[in-house]
């Protein structure tokens, strides 16, 4: 196992089950307590967990710090492009209606979009301002980007002339990115305006499909944007803990984890 295969793993039990100890971890991974303890403090200094006296514990819950559109680009690359491959099964046939939310995940879902092997004539609306500039060369894919503010930390366009457009339109198909996903706060984001947005796709679309590495489970941010009723499908890598996939499934959620 590569060793950041190992830390996004020691994250994601970390969030979802509150603590970890290092005398575990080196047991659980067949590694020296070392080598945990230098996991552990390079997860610390990411923010992803909090050391304490022999282990870690999980990161300090409703955070409202976001990293900026390059440092996330950096961030599980091999898992948000498995996810994104994995996502593409829920593309609608030919001819269908997607909405795109911003995120780096489905802005790897936006670049296998335009590289499609087949003409599949898809309308697709979008608040993310590179998946638009990945999409407009694509000349099967109806576009419209969303007007309104841009923030710049995230490169989402947000604001009341995105809710109002979105209002008078459907998809069969919302592809939704989050900083977060617990069983009980649902979808979580830090900017009350992109969970606006990302609300307002979710309400309007047929099927939710929520692109999400494993590092996000367990975390919660400031805003909810969705709860677990509100999601048909997550799509994660192979270090989501099995115990936080069977309370998914347990709400009605399916779960594929992309490998």
């Amino acid at each position: 196992m590569y060793a950041e295969e190992r830390r996004r793993k020691i994250a994601s039990l970390t969030a979802v089950e509150g603590r970890v100890t290092v005398a575990d971890l080196a047991h659980h991974f067949d590694v020296t307590a070392e080598t945990i303890r230098r996991d552990l403090a390079q997860l610390d200094g990411e923010g992803a967990v909090h050391r304490v006296h022999g282990g870690a514990v999980a990161a300090k819950s409703f955070q409202t710090v976001e990293v900026s559109v390059d440092a996330r680009k950096k961030a599980q690359k091999d898992a948000k492009r498995s996810i994104a491959r994995a996502a593409v099964d829920y593309l609608p046939s030919s001819g269908g209606g997607v909405f795109l939310d911003a995120g780096t995940t489905t802005e790897a879902l936006a670049e296998l979009m335009a590289a499609f092997p087949e003409e599949r004539h898809w309308s697709v609306v979008t608040n993310s301002l590179p998946s638009a500039l990945t999409l407009a060369g694509a000349p099967y894919i109806e576009l419209q980007l969303l007007g309104g503010q841009v923030r710049a930390i995230t490169q989402a366009v947000v604001g009341d002339a995105a809710l109002r457009a979105l209002a008078l339109m459907r998809a069969d198909v919302a592809f939704i990115g989050s900083n977060a996903l617990t069983i009980d706060h649902g979808l979580s984001t830090a900017d009350p305006q992109e969970a606006a947005v990302k609300r307002a796709m979710i309400t309007n679309a047929r099927k939710v499909v929520v692109m999400c590495d494993s590092t996000k489970l367990g975390r919660d941010f400031l805003v909810s944007f969705a709860a677990l009723d509100d999601i048909d499908v997550v799509i994660t890598d192979p270090s989501a803990p099995q115990a936080f996939i069977d309370e998914l499934q347990d709400h009605d959620v399916k779960v594929i984890v992309a490998r």
